[in-house]
């Protein structure tokens, strides 16, 4: 497969996910799904697919981390397909958890679906946005764990 297809595949591998929180986060099948860490297994299981055959020259490449090299791995199809693998994958977990967090809050889903695409989206910026959220908006009238 080529950099591009696998790239492709990586976003599908995630995107349901998403949805579910962002569109359908009172829904309990989504509650359901959600509530496994394993719904990052898969882009994960790509990402070691890519890495492994990689991983002598990541490892030279990572141990002594340099702008140039670093730049140099990125700016190729199969080094952006590696990180956004990462990215991708890392970014489910914490929106797994923002949402999980959100409803046992009872945080409203007007807020939380807003900052979940944020976390998809812009990854760092959308999980301190969610925290600042945590800390300023008191939970709703919502039952503890219920997610409006």
């Amino acid at each position: 497969m080529t950099p591009d297809l696998l790239f492709a595949l990586s976003n599908i591998l995630v995107l349901p996910f998403w949805l579910l929180m962002i569109a359908a986060p009172g829904w309990g099948l989504t509650r359901r799904i959600v509530a496994s860490p394993w719904i990052a297994a898969a882009p994960a299981v790509l990402y070691v697919t890519l890495v492994a055959p990689q991983l002598l020259d990541l490892l030279v490449s990572l141990a002594n981390p340099q702008p140039a090299a670093i730049a140099a791995l990125l700016g190729t199809p199969l080094g952006a397909t590696i990180a956004w693998a990462h990215f991708l994958t890392f970014d489910l977990f914490v929106g797994r958890w923002a949402y999980l967090d959100a409803r046992e809050r009872g945080l409203s889903a007007w807020i939380v679906s807003p900052l979940l695409a944020l976390i998809l989206l812009l990854g760092p910026l959308g999980f301190l946005l969610y925290l600042l959220a945590r800390l300023l908006r008191t939970p709703s009238t919502a039952s503890p764990g219920q997610l409006q």
